[in-house]
């Protein structure tokens, strides 16, 4: 009995993993219980008769715009024409439903004189979604559940890239909190967090395009990046940031006046060329940060270096 096809057959037909076989013309030769389950729920173009399919067609049908099935049917082909050993790829096949992801796996079966092509789908999802989850929590502020300088210098130099190509002007606004050392001194450093977490909601409130981030930097300071945005148009959005902080109120008892936080801000609007950099950026934002600072706080100065002019925001 363990020696017939038919007990192989169930066993296979345990497995979770999706199994075809295929000969080296790409013919279906078997597939397993959970390939055809698959194929069932997920509307499966030839689940009626699969085994009178061709998989290298399929899979040249759906290559022609889906890169990964573009990489399968190159990684399949190499391992039938014995160019590779066996092939793996990690891929995404998302239902209307939920996002899921498939490890491929593609082996060489030699049974006699004739030779196969094993190929099996294990769902990895789980896998995948708490490998994001950890990439995610490592570009986040912990504290301020906003962008951390990791994710920061990353979106950056990718925004920087996208502006350069595209000869779109780029902002960049580095702002600290006036007088946050004497807040901690005097209030503690809960009432300090509190603050910072204040700070970081507002502010994140000001980036909603794809185009924009807004980041912890470190200590009090915190950045935001705007993508494809014009002088003008960053200079009222800061202005307006100030404004909404002023009327939040948040205690600072002592600093100024108005015993009230205020920030100062550096801003830069350019249109990023190969002769500079996203680092010499940050550096011209946090040189007029330190401007302001120096000349009493509570201001932004903001320069314009997208156009041959050169413009300046106090």
């Amino acid at each position: 009995m363990f020696e017939t096809k038919e007990f192989l057959k169930l066993i296979l037909d345990t497995v979770s993993e999706h199994i075809v076989v295929i000969n080296e013309s790409g013919d279906i030769q078997y597939i397993n219980q959970s390939w055809r389950a698959f194929g069932n729920q997920n509307n499966g173009s030839c689940n009626l008769d699969w085994y009178s399919q061709n998989y290298l067609r399929v899979c040249e049908l759906a290559a022609k715009d889906d890169e990964y099935a573009y990489t399968a049917l190159k990684g399949i082909k190499s391992v039938i024409t014995k160019q590779q050993d066996e092939f793996y790829l990690e891929y995404p096949c998302n239902s209307d439903t939920e996002p899921r992801w498939f490890m491929m796996r593609v082996v060489p079966l030699q049974i006699k004189e004739q030779r196969f092509i094993v190929i099996s789908h294990l769902n990895i999802t789980e896998r995948i979604l708490a490998e994001q989850q950890v990439q995610k929590l490592a570009r986040i502020d912990g504290l301020t559940q906003i962008a951390n300088r990791r994710c920061l210098d990353d979106f950056l130099l990718e925004e920087w890239n996208r502006c350069q190509r595209l000869s779109l002007p780029l902002s960049f606004a580095m702002i600290d909190l006036d007088h946050f050392k004497m807040l901690n001194d005097s209030a503690g450093h809960l009432v300090g967090d509190e603050c910072l977490q204040q700070v970081a909601k507002l502010l994140n409130s000001f980036s909603r395009r794809t185009s924009d981030l807004c980041a912890r930097f470190g200590g009090e300071e915190f950045a935001l990046v705007l993508g494809n945005i014009k002088f003008d148009e960053a200079t009222v959005l800061l202005k307006r940031f100030k404004s909404e902080l002023a009327h939040l109120k948040i205690s600072n008892n002592g600093a100024n006046a108005k015993n009230i936080l205020t920030v100062s801000i550096g801003l830069v609007t350019l249109i990023p060329t190969a002769n500079s950099s996203p680092t010499k950026l940050i550096e011209k934002a946090d040189s007029l940060l330190y401007e302001v600072k120096y000349s009493g706080r509570d201001g932004m100065l903001a320069v314009d270096e997208s156009c041959t002019s050169d413009n300046q925001v106090h």
